[in-house]
C-alpha cells in the first residue's frame, strides 16, 4: 500500500514462496489430491504448534493452483506463499529431498525463494475466505477468479536497484492504470530479496473476475520500457482459477 506521500510501502516481513512442480511420474490430480490433504493440514498444524509454543511461525499460507499454458504443459503446477516476520535461511538441501509426506514424494524437490511484498491495488474485499463446515474449516479453496502470475526474469547482468526503482513507479502505474480500466481487482508485487541468487528477479500477480477482463488487459497495456531489464525467454504468465488457503 502507499503512504500519504504516495509512496508504495512493502508488506512488513518477508514473503516466502514455493514453487512447486511435480514428478515426471505423477499426474496433475495426484498432486493436487496430496497437496490439499495431505500436506496442507500438516503445515497448518505446524504454524498453529509453532505460534502456540511462541516461536516464529507464518501469519498467512496461501497456495495457488496453475493451469496449463497453451501448449497443455504446466512449467509450474502451482506455488505456495507464506508470510513470515523475517527472511527463513535456504535449508541444507530441498524441501523433499527426503520426503516427509506422500505430497513431497510425489513433487520435485523445492526451495524457499524470499521475496518482499507490494500490494499495489488491494482488493481483498473481493477474496472471501469461506472456511469447511463439514470438515476440518482449513485448507479450504477459492474460486470464481481468473489470476494471472507474472515470474519475470531478468536479462543477465541487469542492474536490479534500477529494475525495481522503474517496476513500483513507470510500470506499476502502467498497470494500476490499466487494471482498473478493465475492471482488475487486486495487484502485488514481489521483489527478490537476493535477486542475483534466484531464477527470477520477482513476481507479479494480478486479479481479473473472469477471463475476459486479463484479454481485455492484454489489449490495452502499452511499452513502459521495462523490456530494458527483463528477458522475454524465461518470463512466464501462468494463468491460475483456484487458491488453497491454509492461513487466511
Amino acid at each position: 500500500m502507499s503512504d500519504a506521500a504516495g509512496e508504495l510501502k512493502p508488506t512488513p516481513g518477508a514473503k516466502m514462496v514455493y514453487l512447486i512442480r511435480r514428478k515426471p511420474t505423477t499426474s496433475r490430480e495426484e498432486l493436487v489430491a496430496h497437496w490439499f490433504a495431505n500436506h496442507m493440514p500438516l503445515v497448518i498444524q505446524a504454524q498453529h504448534d509453532q505460534a502456540a509454543a511462541g516461536r516464529r511461525h507464518a501469519q498467512r499460507y496461501i497456495a495457488t493452483l496453475f493451469d496449463a499454458d497453451r501448449s497443455g504443459d504446466h512449467p509450474w503446477d502451482g506455488v505456495a506463499q507464506l508470510w513470515w516476520d523475517r527472511q527463513l535461511r535456504m535449508p541444507a538441501e530441498p524441501h523433499g529431498t527426503e520426503p516427509t509426506d506422500t505430497f513431497q514424494q510425489k513433487a520435485e524437490p523445492y526451495v524457499p525463494w524470499a521475496t518482499t511484498e507490494y500490494v499495489v491495488i488491494d482488493g481483498s474485499e473481493h477474496l472471501p475466505v469461506e472456511p469447511l463446515t463439514l470438515n476440518a474449516p482449513f485448507p479450504c479453496t477459492r474460486s470464481g477468479l481468473f489470476k494471472v502470475t507474472f515470474l519475470v526474469k531478468a536479462k543477465p547482468g541487469v542492474d536490479f536497484d534500477a529494475l525495481f526503482t522503474h517496476w513500483l513507479t513507470v510500470h506499476g502505474a502502467n498497470v494500476t492504470t490499466v487494471m482498473n480500466a478493465v475492471g482488475g481487482f487486486r495487484y502485488v508485487i514481489s521483489h527478490s530479496i537476493d535477486p542475483a541468487a534466484e531464477p527470477y528477479a520477482g513476481m507479479a500477480e494480478l486479479y481479473f473476475r473472469d477471463a475476459s477482463g486479463w484479454a481485455a488487459y492484454r489489449t490495452s497495456i502499452k511499452p513502459d520500457g521495462m523490456a530494458e531489464w527483463v528477458a522475454n525467454e524465461g518470463t512466464l504468465v501462468l494463468p491460475a482459477h483456484t487458491e488453497m488457503i491454509g492461513i487466511p
